[in-house]
C-alpha cells in the first residue's frame, strides 16, 4: 500500500500525504477517503518518504513526531523546501505534544492527538486544498499586476524574476530606491506571494521613531523598564510572528539597535527591553533604504556584517522617470484603485492627459502618481479622466490646459499669412467635425477632445453653435 489513488480519477489535482508507521490508522483513512480531486499517499519512513518528499507536488502532509526527523533528515524542512505551498499537521500522542508544539513553531499548520477521527483529517485536507486555490489565484492575480506595474523594461523584468523567485523563501531582502518608488508595495507583494500570506504583515518606518523608543517598539518591553512603561508590552517583532516585519528607512537605525536587530537574524531570538528571557519568533525581516549603505558603513554609521545579513537578495527599484513604459499601468491600478473607493464609473483617461503624464519626470515617484490620479479622480465628471481633471502644476506655467489639437491640413496654415483666419473658426471647424465623426453624440465628442461635457456645452454656447449643443 505504498502509493494508491482514492477514487479513479482520470488527472488528480492535489496530492496529499500520510507519514506514519500506524497501518491501521492509515487503512481507516484509504477505506473512508471521499475528498475529490486528490491522490492520497503513504508512506512508513526511511528513503521511500524522503523520496516522494523530494519529488516535490505534495499538497497536504500528516506527519508523525515520529518522522520529524528520518536519516538526520529535518523533514519540516525538507517538505517545505521541495513542496512551496504544502501544509503540515502533526499526528501525535499525548507523550509527544511538546514535540508537535515544538513542528508548529517551526512552520507545521497545527497538530492532532491520536487516537484520530478520520473525518477531521479529510477537513482539515479540504481547507488546506481550498487555501492553496486562493493563493494560487492571488499569486497569478498579484504576478500580472506587478509586470504590469513594474513595465517592461530588461531591468524591471530581471527584478520580476527574482522576485517571484525569491518571494515563497524565508530568505532576508533589502530594497533600495529612492523615496516614493514603491518598496513597501514590492515588501507587500512578496509577502502576498509567500507561505506567509495568511499571517501579518507588519510595516513600521525606522525613521519615524524616537531613538529612545525604538528598541521597545520592535522588541517589546517589560513592566517599569522605562518611563511610561505601565505593563509588559508586545514589539512589532512579535506582533509579526510568521508573518513579515517590513523594515523602511533600515539605515536610520541607530548601532545599538542595530546590534539587537543583527542578533535575531542570527539566532531567531528577542528579547524585551528590561527583561532576561530570549523568546523565539518565526518572522521573516525585508528591509528597505533610500540611502546609500556602502556609504554609511565607511563612515561608521551602518553594520557591515548586518548590511550582508539583510541583503542576501538586494532589489533596486530605479525611479519612475526611468521607468516610464511603467505609467500606463500605474495609471490603469490608480484609476481602478480610486474610482473604487469613490463608487465612480471612470474607465480610462484621455490620450492627451495620458501624454501629459508619460512627459512628467515625477521626482515624488510613484507616490506623487498615485496623488494626482487620486486628485483627477475626484474632479472627474466624465468617464474618462481628462485634461482638466489634473493638477495644475502639471498643464504649464499659467496653469491652463493646452489648446485643443488643431487639425491637420494639406497646408501649412502659417504659409500664407494671407490666408489667416480667426482661431476661433478653426475651434468651430474643428468641434463640428469631431461631432460629425462621433454621429452628434457629445459624450464620446468631448472625451475624444479631452475636455468634459460641460465643456463642450459651454464651447458650443461661445462660438455660437447653439445648433449643435445638447438639449440639456
Amino acid at each position: 500500500m505504498e502509493t494508491a489513488p482514492v477514487k479513479a480519477v482520470e488527472t488528480p489535482t492535489s496530492k496529499v500525504l500520510i507519514l506514519d508507521s500506524d497501518a491501521g490508522l492509515k487503512k481507516e483513512v484509504f477505506d473512508s477517503w471521499s475528498l475529490p480531486d486528490t491522490h492520497l499517499m503513504e508512506s512508513s519512513g526511511g528513503q521511500n518518504a524522503i523520496r516522494i518528499l523530494s519529488e516535490g507536488d505534495i499538497a497536504v502532509l500528516f506527519l508523525s513526531t515520529d518522522f520529524l526527523t528520518i536519516e538526520n533528515l529535518d523533514i519540516l524542512t525538507l517538505a517545505r523546501e521541495r513542496n512551496p505551498g504544502i501544509e503540515i499537521f502533526i499526528l501525535a500522542t499525548l507523550r509527544d505534544t511538546s514535540k508537535a508544539e515544538a513542528a508548529v513553531q517551526h512552520g507545521a499548520h497545527s497538530f492532532l492527538v491520536k487516537p484520530i477521527n478520520v473525518k477531521l483529517l479529510e477537513s482539515l485536507a479540504r481547507k488546506a486544498l481550498s487555501r492553496s486555490v486562493n493563493r494560487r489565484s492571488v499569486r497569478e492575480l498579484r504576478e500580472h499586476v506587478l509586470e504590469d506595474l513594474l513595465g517592461s523594461s530588461i531591468a524591471m523584468k530581471k527584478i520580476l524574476k527574482t522576485l517571484i523567485k525569491v518571494a515563497p523563501t524565508d530568505s532576508t531582502l533589502l530594497i533600495s530606491g529612492e523615496s516614493g518608488t514603491g518598496k513597501e508595495f514590492v515588501a507587500n507583494i512578496i509577502h502576498s506571494l509567500s507561505q506567509r500570506n495568511e499571517e501579518h504583515f507588519v510595516a513600521v518606518n525606522c525613521g519615524a521613531i524616537p531613538e529612545n523608543l525604538v528598541e521597545a517598539e520592535l522588541f517589546g518591553s517589560k513592566k517599569g523598564s522605562y518611563t511610561g512603561s505601565v505593563a509588559d508590552r508586545k514589539g512589532l517583532f512579535e506582533m509579526a510572528d510568521k508573518g513579515t516585519l517590513f523594515l523602511d528607512e533600515i539605515g536610520e537605525l541607530s548601532l545599538q539597535t542595530q546590534v539587537k536587530l543583527l542578533r535575531f537574524l542570527q539566532e531567531k531570538e528577542i528579547r524585551r527591553v528590561g527583561d532576561t528571557e530570549n523568546r523565539y519568533v518565526d518572522v521573516r525581516v525585508i528591509a528597505a533604504t533610500n540611502r546609500d549603505l556602502h556609504q554609511d558603513i565607511t563612515q561608521g554609521r551602518f553594520r557591515e556584517d548586518l548590511y550582508y545579513r539583510l541583503s542576501v537578495f538586494h532589489l533596486t527599484l530605479p525611479p519612475l522617470r526611468e521607468r516610464r513604459n511603467s505609467v500606463p499601468g500605474l495609471i490603469r491600478t490608480f484609476v481602478k484603485k480610486y474610482a473604487g473607493q469613490q463608487k465612480k464609473e471612470i474607465f480610462g483617461i484621455a490620450k492627451n492627459a495620458e501624454a501629459v503624464l508619460m512627459s512628467y519626470n515625477y521626482p515624488g515617484n510613484i507616490r506623487q502618481l498615485e496623488n494626482i490620479i487620486e486628485h483627477a479622480v475626484t474632479l472627474c465628471e466624465s468617464d474618462h479622466i481628462l485634461l482638466e481633471d489634473l493638477p495644475e502644476y502639471l498643464l504649464g506655467p499659467d496653469g491652463a490646459p493646452p489648446m485643443l489639437a488643431l487639425p491637420k491640413t494639406e497646408e501649412p496654415i502659417m504659409e500664407n499669412p494671407e490666408s489667416l483666419i480667426p482661431l476661433s473658426e478653426l475651434e468651430r471647424n474643428y468641434i463640428r467635425k469631431a461631432l460629425d465623426i462621433c454621429q452628434r453624440n457629445h459624450t464620446e465628442a468631448a472625451r475624444r477632445l479631452g475636455i468634459s461635457r460641460s465643456t463642450l456645452w459651454r464651447k458650443l454656447k461661445e462660438l455660437g453653435m447653439a445648433e449643435a449643443a445638447p438639449a440639456h
